[in-house]
């Protein structure tokens, strides 16, 4: 018995009377198809059971459409739910455009293979702003994430992290906060530098002076929170309430404070950023400021694909809000007996 011959895309593109381009454009979900050509090419797809070969397509027209995320290295990427969203946003982004998807952490000195993808979301900037550069001089498109360019001519997408910051601290004050303290997470981040001016920019709004005592340095780390927490339990005059950079950090806080004798958030309050849903589950909920994440990453993923296809797209920089959300880890300070 004669093997059934397996459908091609050129009996895809006669049945549907249309180019094998126009096929494959289809396919590889051009934009600029007409939507006309685009339903008759997908009836005639499903009709005739075709299996296209995205490989030998890709190959055929010299396109690659893979498309690279270079991410900064730092300690506990695959712990932080941050990063995790991020890499599973983005391969959900990638499969839904039928993309294959590249992923490379970097110290600053190793840089994605350009060889082996069409383009390049970038996931922060942390000391490979020269790997953007050369990308875009090679003529590779490019998109930032988590990070708003004001020197260089790219698209970008981002979140109002100074928005947030600052919503948050206002928060505070509004129940009765003025012994505020900040953990940073990581200052060589534009995240991090964004928050704590968010942090001070609402202090000052509110006719608080920023105490320095009550800026702490971190990474985003639950040490370097640990160790926080355990500056702010030895000042003689305590914080009533404090402000970290991430939920990591936070909900560590909230487990020191508990520790050294403190109840939260009725001796002090603790407050994060990013709304893990990990925080739900801990001692105490947590409030925090949700970040979209998912949202980020599928906006770069997409503009990232239209600028493959059309590489004099005009630029885009897109910033999404970040919200507050109220749980149980802030309360009105403690009244003091004078």
């Amino acid at each position: 018995m004669a093997r059934k011959k397996a459908v091609g895309i050129e009996d895809v593109a006669r049945a549907a009377g249309v180019s094998i381009t126009t096929v494959s454009r289809v396919i590889n979900k051009f934009p600029s198809v007409k939507e006309e050509n685009r339903r008759k090419v997908e009836d005639v797809i499903r009709r005739l059971n075709f299996k296209p070969n995205l490989s030998a397509q890709r190959l055929a027209s010299g396109s690659n459409y893979t498309i690279g995320l270079e991410i900064p290295r730092y300690e506990g990427i695959f712990y932080s739910f941050y990063a995790m969203e991020v890499f599973r946003s983005v391969g959900i982004a990638c499969d839904a455009l039928r993309v294959d998807f590249l992923l490379h952490l970097t110290d600053g000195k190793t840089s994605i293979n350009a060889a082996a993808v069409g383009g390049v979301v970038f996931a922060d900037i942390i000391n490979n702003r020269q790997h953007v550069e050369d990308f875009q001089k090679a003529g590779t498109p490019v998109v930032l994430m988590n990070y708003l360019s004001s020197d260089m001519e790219i698209s970008s997408v981002s979140v109002d992290n100074a928005g947030g910051a600052e919503a948050i601290t206002e928060y505070l004050v509004h129940l009765g906060h003025s012994r505020i303290a900040f953990v940073t997470g990581d200052i060589l981040t534009q995240a991090a530098q964004d928050r704590l001016e968010g942090y001070k920019t609402a202090l000052k709004k509110a006719g608080l002076a920023v105490n320095e005592e009550l800026v702490l340095r971190g990474d985003y780390s639950r040490k370097s929170a640990r160790a926080a927490a355990e500056k702010l339990l030895e000042l003689p005059l305590k914080a009533t309430a404090v402000f970290a950079s991430s939920d990591d950090m936070a909900m560590e806080m909230v487990s020191a404070f508990i520790e050294g004798g403190l109840k939260v958030p009725e001796d002090i309050s603790v407050v994060g950023f990013d709304d893990d849903p990990v925080c739900l589950y801990g001692p105490v909920a947590l409030t925090t400021v949700r970040q979209p994440i998912k949202e980020m990453a599928e906006a770069a993923v997409k503009e990232l694909y239209l600028r493959m296809q059309d590489p004099d797209r005009q630029l885009n920089r897109i910033v999404l809000p970040a919200e507050i959300v109220i749980r149980d880890s802030a309360c009105p300070p403690k009244k003091t007996v004078a």
